[in-house]
């Protein structure tokens, strides 16, 4: 499947959550925002999220600072 992440389209294999492609981008145990096909996503739904091909996700790390 193609998902469209942050602008760029990537192949992913089909039958793919998005707690499942957290894990894949490295990203499973950092803070994130997901936003998917422009609705934002709770962390508690990453789990249950099934993605479909040409779904478009924003991903966005959540750093501190100062």
């Amino acid at each position: 499947m193609n998902l469209t992440i942050n602008g760029e389209t990537r192949k992913f294999d089909d039958n793919l959550n998005l707690q499942a492609l957290l894990v894949v981008l490295g990203l499973a145990k950092k803070p994130v925002v997901v936003e998917l096909n422009q609705k934002a996503l709770a962390p508690s739904e990453f789990e249950d999220q099934k993605l479909n091909d040409s779904d478009q996700l924003e991903i966005i790390t959540i750093a501190a600072g100062g």
